[in-house]
């Protein structure tokens, strides 16, 4: 199967990828792109080279219902986002799935089964799910970690994630630090807490931290269109929002 990805992250991009080839090695990833202006470019000309789209719904310059203005799409979507306020406006379109970011193995797994069963049964690869509302309960009912176990000495403690500032990479350790402006070692990778923390709450700014809403206390205009965080707490470390990150991070930081 030959697919398109429409995702303006880099990271959430190269992780789909690795998702589908650990689904089926056969797929083929066809093009990457990162903005509406671009996507409507290459589906106007090579549309017919792909059986499936990936797309993230915010873009670089603008959301990717802009396409739909732009171009017909007959191809069946899988929509990719951090925000589950557009699941009715994607339904509307061609999408047969909507997951919300981090998304899992089991997310993309459960999706690629729907289009396989969507294929047999209706014949038709692009024709979307007949009940909206039984997806929308799927989406509000995914649940997300709500506590970390750490270490204190030769006890253990439960911290759970409203008492967590942030988390952040430094060499090989991953650390969590609370409203106490305490840190802990824990046993996860920020790739692996991505897909554990509820994304209304959690963000992934850059390839080191991961913010927790309630913990900001300011957001600067930063060098070369990026953003600078001020944590509630006192922190020795500057904390960037990168440039791929921005448009992102608004849209959360406003609670699109």
């Amino acid at each position: 199967m030959k697919v398109l990805i429409i995702e303006d992250e880099v990271p959430a991009a190269e992780k789909l990828e690795r998702y589908l080839h650990r689904y089926d090695e056969n797929i083929e990833v066809v093009d990457r792109i990162t903005s509406v202006s671009d996507a409507v470019q290459w589906l106007k000309n090579y549309q017919d080279k792909v059986e499936l789209i990936f797309m993230d719904i915010q873009l670089t310059d603008g959301k990717s219902f802009d396409i739909f203005k732009e171009v017909t799409i007959n191809k069946p979507i899988i929509f990719i986002t951090a925000f589950d306020d557009y699941a009715i406006d994607a339904f509307k379109v061609n999408s047969i799935d909507y997951l919300l970011k981090p998304i899992t193995f089991a997310d993309l797994t459960a999706a690629l089964e729907k289009l396989t069963s969507l294929k047999q049964n209706l014949g038709s690869p692009s024709a979307p799910p007949q009940d909206i509302n039984s997806t929308l309960q799927q989406l509000s009912s995914k649940t997300y970690k709500n506590r970390f176990m750490v270490k204190l000495g030769e006890h253990i403690k439960s911290i759970t994630t409203d008492n967590i500032e942030f988390f952040y990479a430094e060499g090989r350790n991953v650390y969590l630090i609370t409203g106490q402006n305490r840190k802990f070692i824990i046993d996860y990778k920020l790739e692996e807490l991505e897909e554990l923390l509820d994304p209304v709450q959690f963000f992934r700014v850059n390839r080191s931290f991961i913010m927790n809403i309630n913990a900001i206390e300011d957001v600067v205009m930063y060098s070369n269109s990026r953003l600078k965080i001020t944590p509630c707490l006192t922190f020795d470390k500057e904390i960037i929002v990168s440039r791929e990150k921005v448009n992102a991070f608004k849209d959360w930081f406003n609670g699109l």
